[in-house]
């Protein structure tokens, strides 16, 4: 009987223990190794394509260097990735402080690209402040200065978010920093992403969805009678050069050899790739055919090499991440981080949409990247932060909540 007794004992303690292991494993930290792994495999998947669209013209520009585009666009990924470990590992809280100062310093630095020794232009534009072997694009600190900024003040404002005031406070809030993007920086794709990032946030945090439904019908209302006005006086000399890329959109082939020279060359691609494409490196529109192919308009080259399939495989992967996003911002532990990870998964998403949606001229060329794969080292670098941050909510996730 003794020996039965202490045979028990030792049972009811090792399931004891058993319980205990499970009890404090539920009250670790989540870790979203998933939306890791598809982060990465989007940058590397990057690093190649980028490589593989940019050889050719590399070797033209630079004097033989074929990797000169990837070289500086690895560079900028390790720094971004750095970059995200130690946002990650920083509690997102600490980071609300500073969202005032987000704000107001990518006020400051949108007007510092017009100044002389700081200025950097690039294909026409001044888009950049140059300091040292440093080039930052204003516009990309503005879309994470919005997400910060715009989750500390709707926490603050509370229930006044329900208010019709509350609600135009929120929407007006981005006004500012858009109108200097597209005016000061001639970029109205990255003023429209941040108008859109403020949008999604204000959409999640507030009930009143019939506002958000009689400004859609008025928006497509409006570009509707827009695009009816500019059809209408096509033939003025005088037309503004974004009247004529909407031109160029309705009727590509009528400006082949203008402003629809880069959407055709683009359709060109897509329609060459076929179901499985020509084979990765064997692109022909790279071949100075498509200009700056390594930019926003990669994913067509994507397509040509890999086919309907391989874009399809891309589409997948970022839907995948948006997911993941969603997932986190569900079980964040508090509204501030479920608004981040919103702002972020608004930022991914819209650029998304809008880069394909230009290549495949569903909508009017304009410059937009595709997260993650296109070219631009200020753009990958503020975007790894971005995912940092949401890593940082995810931390804060117990396993026993999801």
């Amino acid at each position: 009987m003794a020996g039965i007794r202490a045979g028990i004992r030792a049972e009811q303690r090792m399931q004891a223990r058993t319980v205990g292991r499970i009890r404090r494993k539920q009250e670790e930290n989540f870790f979203d190794y998933s939306m890791l792994f598809i982060v990465l495999f989007l940058l590397g998947f990057g690093l190649v394509m980028i490589y593989s669209t940019s050889s050719y013209s590399a070797a033209l520009q630079h004097e033989g260097d074929s990797a000169f585009f990837l070289r500086k666009q690895a560079v900028a990924t390790v720094i971004g990735l750095f970059a995200m470990i130690v946002v990650a590992n920083i509690p997102y809280h600490f980071w609300e402080r500073f969202a005032t100062l987000a704000y107001i310093g990518s006020a400051v630095l949108i007007p510092m690209v017009l100044v002389p020794g700081l200025k950097y232009t690039a294909n026409g534009a001044s888009r950049w402040i140059k300091v040292g072997p440093l080039t930052v694009q204003p516009a990309e600190v503005a879309k994470l200065g919005m997400i910060l900024f715009l989750a500390s003040l709707v926490c603050k404002m509370g229930r006044g978010i329900r208010t019709t005031k509350g609600f135009f406070t929120v929407l007006l809030v981005p006004a500012p920093i858009c109108l200097m993007i597209w005016k000061i920086t001639n970029n109205l794709s990255s003023a429209i992403i941040v108008f859109g990032i403020a949008a999604l946030m204000l959409f999640v945090s507030s009930p009143e969805y019939k506002k958000f439904i009689i400004m859609g019908v008025a928006g497509i209302a409006g570009a509707a009678a827009l695009v009816a006005l500019i059809v209408n006086v096509a033939a003025s000399e005088d037309m503004n050069f974004r009247f004529a890329r909407i031109l160029a959109w309705l009727d590509p082939e009528a400006y082949a050899n203008g402003k629809g020279f880069q959407t055709l060359q683009a359709l060109y691609a897509i329609g060459s790739g076929g179901i499985l494409g020509k084979g990765l490196g064997q692109s022909r529109q790279k071949l100075g055919f498509l200009p700056e192919a390594q930019n926003d308009m990669i994913f067509s080259i994507i397509c040509e090499e890999l086919g309907l399939f391989g874009g399809i495989a891309v589409i997948m992967m970022f839907l995948l991440l948006i997911w993941r996003f969603m997932v986190i911002a569900n079980n964040a532990s508090d509204l501030f981080g479920a608004l981040l990870v919103v702002g972020v998964m608004g930022h991914v998403a819209i650029q998304v949409i809008l880069n394909i949606a230009v290549v495949t001229n569903t909508i009017p060329n304009t410059g937009i990247s595709l997260p993650f794969i296109s070219y631009g080292g200020s753009a990958v670098l503020f975007m790894l932060i971005e995912i940092g941050l949401v890593l940082s909510v995810a931390k804060g996730i117990r396993l026993k909540d999801l």
